[in-house]
């Protein structure tokens, strides 16, 4: 299991502001886990996978995830996955 943040640099709709805006985990099935920590979005969302959080909330690139911790077979992913 691994925990991220996601990061967002620029915020398109004017609703979940810049910065660290949600907390997840990946599960070793590959199933994600995130809250979200802004005022406007209060949710708890379960995603089938990483590739799943990267589509719904990347926009092309404007959100990344930050691995805060991982497996040595991810290590290549542990800084920053660009969305």
């Amino acid at each position: 299991m691994r925990k991220f943040v996601l990061v967002r640099h620029h915020d398109h709709t004017g609703v979940s502001g810049t910065g660290i805006v949600a907390e997840g985990v990946e599960f070793t099935n590959g199933r994600v886990c995130m809250i979200w920590l802004t005022r406007q979005a209060h949710s708890v969302v379960i995603h089938e996978n990483i590739t799943e959080v990267e589509t719904i909330h990347g926009h092309n690139g404007a959100t990344t995830i930050q691995w805060l911790d991982g497996d040595e077979k991810n290590d290549e992913n542990q800084s920053h996955c660009h969305l």
